[in-house]
């Protein structure tokens, strides 16, 4: 495999095809990863308790590799790197939303976490949602609803693809980009 800089072309990261749970609008990072939880307790543990103050149960009907959509300014209000962690603790394999807050969406990126901004409104609760961010592209087939959303730059999607900047670090100490 031959190395070029970060400008190069990136890894690939795989389409999801997943169940969708929905939440609302200006979710904070306070709401999944909340300080009053955070004394102490393990990321499993503030897993368990997510998004509990909007739906209770709301964590227990996560199954991994699910999605979650949300309204605008999903991950606003704090810039606590752990609220990612939660949602991959949680097995969520994805969010979508109409926004995000910009430090969590840059939290997304470094701990390799999928994540698109798109008009939701025609995504539902329950849905089986088709994510492929390397495309620029979501849907939900039954529903006939079809988005194109921004295409990630080739490095982000190789932060992505290698499970996040340090894990990317690991394999590309250099910071190349692996080619095809």
């Amino acid at each position: 495999m031959t190395q070029t800089p970060m400008t190069g072309t990136a890894s690939t990261v795989a389409p999801i095809r997943a169940t969708v749970h929905r939440l609302g609008d200006e979710v904070s990072t306070d709401i999944h990863c909340s300080a009053k939880y955070n004394m102490g307790k393990s990321v499993q543990w503030l897993a368990e308790h997510a998004f509990e103050q909007l739906q209770p149960g709301f964590a227990q009907r996560i199954k991994a590799g699910d999605v979650i959509v949300a309204g605008k300014d999903f991950g606003i209000n704090s810039s606590r790197e752990q609220a990612v962690h939660v949602l991959r603790a949680m097995g969520v394999s994805a969010v979508i939303a109409q926004s995000f807050g910009r430090q969590f969406y840059r939290n997304a990126i470094n701990n390799g976490l999928p994540i698109a901004e798109c008009d939701v409104s025609a995504i539902h609760d329950g849905d089986l949602i088709e994510v492929d961010v390397a495309a620029g592209r979501i849907a939900v087939p039954a529903s006939g609803f079809s988005a194109s959303v921004p295409k990630l730059p080739p490095a982000v999607l190789a932060l992505i693809a290698a499970g996040g900047l340090l894990p990317f670090l690991k394999q590309h100490p250099d910071w190349a980009l692996p080619t095809a």
